[in-house]
């Protein structure tokens, strides 16, 4: 099914860009006498990703390479020894998350942009181990994963991060704007990867007789994901970009082929047509597609603890919609389809959003000078 901007209520009201200024809260009431307040915490420059440590902190990253540990409070510390990367276009410096038992082990994960020989590039995934303090940094730096082939162009890299309850590391991987290896078994763009947490390749991933990289794939015939969570059924969502129209909320399926490029929701560029998901119905569909689009980036599935009303939804940040779309998933507590109930518009373009360890929603604007903002309901 597909949504416009409008048919749906908004929890909040417009929120403006230039209405928050940093370390100051504006109160915004919504419908049923609802109030979220958003407050400005930190500034930065292109900020890409952030992910929350055990004791409440945050690592924040900047698309130019920029890593930095930051407080709730919004002191910043950078943070060194982080990777080299290819900066340009749509690559650069991109996700962070931590490991599953960062409280022992301190090992955090990141993804980026690394050249390769002549007028190529590719995503890439390290992992190091943060040593905090007044100077914090990251040591033992090594490389897990790449992008193969690397290609030229500046788009479509994906590259965002998630574990499973498992322990197990998955990773998007764009097309690279290339269309068609996304169905080649032979390279790993356009695919969802499954790794163990040290790059290693686990036995029981689908493809396992289709050669060497593919064994690392979960799922394939997949565009530019830049969304990747696990619900509390350990169910796996993703969201990528559409071409002209049919950007997408998948649920993603083990040994799953989404069937991009020879089926989409959107056309191409040149406004020739491609054929509809419901045409093959040997791809898996999307849950909920949109166009026009709202260009996704970035996506949480809420816990509730704050917003009880959001409690299951995926809460997805938008690009060309410029704020916060909310999706009720179906499953146990909503039997019904999935489906769009609500935007949130940020007055700004949206990057990344995360739900921090008291239930509240922080988000990052994507652009220089982009803010790092906290909703939550008043006085919370």
């Amino acid at each position: 099914m597909a949504f416009g901007k409008s048919g749906f209520a908004a929890l909040i009201a417009v929120v403006s860009a230039m209405a928050v200024s940093q370390a100051h809260a504006q109160n915004i009431e919504g419908t049923a006498g609802s109030v979220i307040e958003v407050r400005a915490i930190a500034k930065f420059n292109e900020p890409w990703a952030m992910t929350f440590l055990p004791d409440g902190m945050m690592l924040v990253t900047e698309k130019s390479g920029g890593i930095f540990l930051v407080s709730q409070s919004g002191e910043k510390r950078e943070v060194a020894g982080g990777p080299q990367v290819a900066y340009g276009g749509q690559g650069g410096l991109g996700d962070v998350i931590v490991h599953p038992d960062f409280a022992e082990n301190g090992l955090v994960y990141f993804s980026f942009v690394e050249p390769g020989e002549g007028n190529v590039r590719g995503a890439a995934v390290a992992r190091a181990k943060l040593v905090a303090g007044p100077q914090p940094k990251l040591d033992d730096l090594a490389l897990i994963w790449r992008q193969s082939p690397k290609t030229p162009g500046g788009g479509h890299y994906g590259h965002r991060l998630a574990f499973a309850g498992d322990g197990k590391l998955f990773i998007t991987s764009g097309d690279r704007q290339l269309f068609t290896p996304a169905q080649d078994m032979t390279g790993n763009l356009g695919k969802i990867i499954r790794l163990n947490d040290d790059g290693s390749v686990p036995a029981d991933n689908p493809f396992q007789d289709q050669g060497e990289l593919a064994r690392t794939f979960w799922s394939i015939g997949h565009r530019n994901p830049l969304g990747i969570a696990f619900d509390a059924q350990r169910r796996l969502w993703s969201h990528e970009m559409g071409p002209k129209g049919g950007d997408e909320l998948n649920l993603v399926k083990t040994g799953g082929n989404h069937g991009w490029p020879i089926v989409s929701n959107g056309d191409n560029y040149d406004s020739s047509p491609i054929p509809d998901h419901d045409t093959q119905p040997q791809f898996h569909a999307p849950e909920v597609s949109w166009t026009p689009v709202i260009a996704p980036a970035g996506m949480l599935i809420h816990s509730g603890r704050l917003m009880p009303q959001w409690q299951g939804n995926a809460v997805i940040g938008g690009l060309r919609s410029g704020g916060l779309v909310r999706v009720e998933l179906a499953g146990d507590a909503a039997p019904g389809p999935t489906r769009e109930v609500e935007r949130i518009d940020m007055g700004a373009r949206i990057r990344e959003v995360e739900e921090g360890p008291d239930g509240a929603v922080w988000v990052l604007e994507d652009r220089e000078g982009g803010r790092l903002l906290r909703l939550a309901p008043v006085g919370q």
